[in-house]
Order: structure tokens, then C-alpha cells, then sequence
């Protein structure tokens, strides 16, 4: 499928400054691809701002690099993965999109589309399953054709094949979602996106979230992760500690977004009408 907007020289340029990685990679190697996906996941925040801000969300190569580069802020799976993909592309990897339904214990899995995850193919023809946009996930790829247990900072994770063709991602047991390995393009999310975005029963409207790996972005791992959740900033370490800050106005909403996650905002975000 192809892109919506291929990134050129200039703008991989500036991406690659935005996740703090200096210079051009050297090939589209598995080594690279692991470097760029935990840069991102330390650098790019997941969140959910714009619909609290009254922002449009478009999927556009060219409005998600404004967004998320030129503006430095971040966004969820559509945006993150979207300009992610085309990061990748520019680098030389080979891209699918997938839709991927994720779990959940109280309504099970979600229908088709509710997340955007990317099979990735390096330079050896080996395929990774890179996911820089459902949160708490891994922070580094998993290899895409392993079906046994993949040690990451985030968990213990495995990819099990279903007999509808389908696979499922387990974190330490748990389903996380699975993945139709159909390839899409970017595009096909739209009308997902726009529930996500307006829905009651989107999660993304219910609360405002920012949140970002900490910690060393080396080929360890293992940091921990500050999450801007309600009314609530809880900082988790590498073992597991939480500190948890109280968050009582706008102006210290606006400060913690700026000094803790480096997004500037003229405003606080809002919930919707009715909602608290």
C-alpha cells in the first residue's frame, strides 16, 4: 500500500533530531530498527490531547510530521505508528499496516481497526512487529515469526498463531490484542479514528493521557515510565516504584505537560460536556 506522504531528506532529518538520534542511520538493519523504536517511545509521548483540546485529527503524512515533529507533540496508535511507518519507509524497511483488535477482560476484543500496529522487514528479509503506539507495551520490536517466548523491558511476550490466520500478542500471559496480517493503508483507519475521537464509549474521550518510557533508551532497556492519567502524574521506576503527584489546577496541568513530557500548550485540556 503506498504511503500518504513520503518523508524527504529534510524531514527524516528532523524526525531523527525530534527522537534524539544523531545523523542518518546506517542501513535498515534489526540493530537500527531496535535503536529507533525505544528513541521513540522515550521521546514521543502517547497521548490523547487533541481531542480534549478540540484539535482535528488527520491521517496525513504531512499534518501528523507537523504535529508530532515541527510541533513536538505526540499522539495514539493512528498517529504514532502512522508517521512512524513512514519514518521507516524513508529509511529503506519495507512497511505493512496492520489492524489489530485489542483485549480487554470486561468486553474482549475490540472490533477490527481499534489499533494500528506495523509488520516491519529489515535489510535481512527478517520481519518485526513494531508498535510505538499502544502504550505499555514493548519497548523494543518482537520478531514477527518467532512463536516462543520474547524477553523485552515490558514483559515476557509471545506471538501465538490463531486458526482463523490471525495472531495473537500475549504479555506475560495476558492477550494484549491480536493482529490481522492483511496490510492496509493508512487511510483504512480513518472512520476508526474518528470514533475513537468522538465515541462515549471510546476510552480516549473519557480521560486525558500522556505518558513516556523514562530512563536509559540504550539496548538495555528496562526504565520506567511517567504516565499523565485523570488527575494524577505517577512516575514509575525501573523496579517498579511509584511516585504518584496530585495534579489540582490547569496551570500545573500546563507545567507538568511542559516540563515532564516537552509538550507546550496555549491551553488545559478539557473533557467533553458531561463528563468528569
Amino acid at each position: 500500500m503506498a504511503p500518504t506522504h513520503a518523508l524527504n531528506h529534510e524531514q527524516v532529518a528532523a524526525y531523527l533530531e525530534r527522537i534524539g538520534i544523531a545523523g542518518p542511520p546506517a542501513a535498515p538493519d534489526a540493530a537500527t530498527l531496535r535503536r529507533l523504536h525505544t528513541a521513540h517511545l522515550h521521546t514521543v509521548p502517547f497521548e490523547n490531547l487533541s481531542i480534549h483540546l478540540g484539535e482535528p485529527v488527520v491521517l496525513d503524512g504531512t499534518a501528523l510530521f507537523e504535529k508530532l515533529v515541527e510541533r513536538r507533540r505526540g499522539g495514539f496508535c493512528y498517529e504514532l505508528n502512522g508517521l512512524f511507518a513512514l519514518l521507516l519507509e524513508a529509511l529503506g524497511y519495507r512497511v505493512h499496516r496492520l489492524s489489530a483488535r485489542t483485549f480487554s477482560t470486561a468486553h474482549g476484543y475490540s472490533p477490527p481497526l481499534d489499533h494500528l500496529a506495523l509488520q516491519v522487514t529489515d535489510d535481512t528479509g527478517t520481519t518485526w512487529l513494531a508498535d510505538v503506539g499502544f502504550g505499555r507495551h514493548t519497548e523494543f520490536p518482537l520478531r514477527f515469526d518467532d512463536r516462543t517466548d520474547q524477553k523485552d523491558p515490558g514483559g515476557l511476550f509471545r506471538i501465538a498463531e490463531n486458526d482463523d490466520a490471525e495472531f495473537t500478542v500475549l504479555r506475560d500471559g495476558e492477550a494484549q490484542y491480536r493482529v490481522d496480517p492483511k496490510p492496509l493503508a493508512l487511510t483504512d483507519f480513518t472512520q476508526a479514528c474518528w470514533w475513537q475521537c468522538t465515541s462515549p464509549e471510546s476510552h480516549f474521550t473519557q480521560s486525558v493521557v500522556c505518558s513516556r518510557l523514562t530512563g536509559d533508551d540504550d539496548d538495555s532497556g528496562g526504565g520506567g515510565r511517567l504516565t499523565l492519567t485523570g488527575d494524577q502524574l505517577i512516575a514509575t521506576d525501573g523496579a517498579g516504584q511509584r511516585q504518584v503527584e496530585d495534579v489540582t489546577s490547569d496551570e500545573q496541568l500546563l507545567r507538568l505537560l511542559r516540563d515532564r513530557f516537552g509538550i507546550e500548550l496555549a491551553k488545559a485540556p478539557r473533557l467533553p460536556i458531561g463528563r468528569s
